[in-house]
């Protein structure tokens, strides 16, 4: 473990107070589920807080290794105002594994003695760290990268890592009285489906999502139940109109915090590349994904037994949330339907998986 300084040290953290910083977003929430388990399996008497953005707090609370979660606002002015509360806390340690100028900040000024994250930071974060964590190469999964702390700590994560999820049985009462609501046991068996995603160019066409529902429900596999937030809703109701067979609609009726409990009742996960996945893959819960932009050995569903789908264009992983090639979207156009309904049926009879 390297610092700016040329230091080299093994910090002891028997019962150290640690501070964990990933304010967002929820995949990348759930990538670090593996960090603090590797941390209390090596130290069970540490105190774990993890800072995040108040839309994923209930996430976090589900994190079976983390003893306090600390809620934040997206304001800039709530991020300043945590600068004096976190130096109050006097934390022994800060692990900041976003990465970013307002995380490295928060860092800096919590009057921790050590302060680790990655040399690669973004934002000029690495120059509040005392102790940096050196990245061999871009082209690792980000469980695996973040895990890299772990190690230089002086951990050593499990292999396969550990997501350690809380799902409580008032988790299962809130998801067995959806599926009531609906008419249906979440102990039958049934597919999950979630259409939307963050950028638009993650987002395969609703219509074919639509084709994927009907064939589906003449294999007589589901039914199709749609998951998502809030937000989603209006990605939901367009394929609901593009659909010709019935679905059950969840969406926003399943609350952040009861996502796993829900997803852990699936038979498998038919996605975008986006939060609920993650949270299906970490489960052990057979994904589904179809990318474009976005790398698979970067951020797909971690561990075996899933499967994603991408169309063979050259410029694909771009990164971008703006496609600038013609035809537009190609990467993602050119998954068939046929290809996504294929992919299922080899999940569910593909032996369990463990994630």
């Amino acid at each position: 473990m390297g610092s700016p300084h040329g230091r080299s040290q093994v910090l002891a953290l028997d019962h150290a107070r640690i501070l964990l910083i990933k304010p967002s977003s929820l995949g990348d929430i759930v990538h670090t589920f593996p960090v603090v388990s590797a941390i209390k399996e090596r130290w069970p008497a540490t105190h774990i807080t993890w800072l995040v953005k108040r839309q994923w707090a209930e996430l976090v609370e589900r994190a079976e290794d983390v003893d306090r979660v600390w809620p934040v606002d997206a304001t800039a002015r709530s991020w300043v105002w945590q600068l004096r509360a976190l130096r109050i806390e006097r934390f022994d340690l800060v692990v900041d594994l976003q990465g970013l100028f307002r995380s490295g900040v928060l860092t800096g000024f919590s009057g921790a003695p050590r302060r680790i994250g990655f040399a690669n930071g973004r934002e000029g974060s690495p120059w509040f760290y005392t102790d940096l964590v050196r990245v061999p190469h871009q082209e690792m999964h980000a469980v695996d990268r973040y895990l890299l702390v772990a190690e230089a700590l002086g951990a050593c994560p499990e292999r396969p890592p550990r997501f350690r999820f809380k799902i409580t049985e008032a988790d299962m009462v809130v998801v067995r009285n959806a599926f009531r609501r609906q008419g249906l046991s979440v102990d039958r068996p049934w597919v999950a489906m979630h259409v939307s995603a963050r950028w638009p160019t993650k987002r395969w066409p609703l219509e074919s999502f639509g084709a994927v529902v009907d064939e589906l429900d003449r294999a007589g596999i589901g039914p199709v139940v749609l998951i998502g937030g809030p937000d989603d809703r209006r990605d939901v109701s367009q394929l609901k109109a593009l659909a010709k067979a019935s679905v059950i609609d969840l969406t926003g009726a399943v609350p952040l915090g009861c996502l796993p409990a829900l997803l852990s009742k699936s038979g498998a996960l038919i996605t975008n590349d986006s939060g609920p996945m993650h949270v299906a893959a970490a489960l052990g819960i057979p994904v589904v994904a179809m990318f474009g932009p976005t790398s698979a050995v970067r951020t797909g569903p971690y561990g075996s037994g899933h499967q994603v789908l991408t169309g063979p264009v050259p410029c694909s992983p771009c990164f971008s949330r703006v496609c600038r090639h013609s035809p537009e979207l190609e990467c993602l156009h050119l998954i068939t339907p046929d290809e996504v309904v294929e992919a299922v049926r080899r999940r569910l009879t593909a032996p369990t998986i463990v994630p």
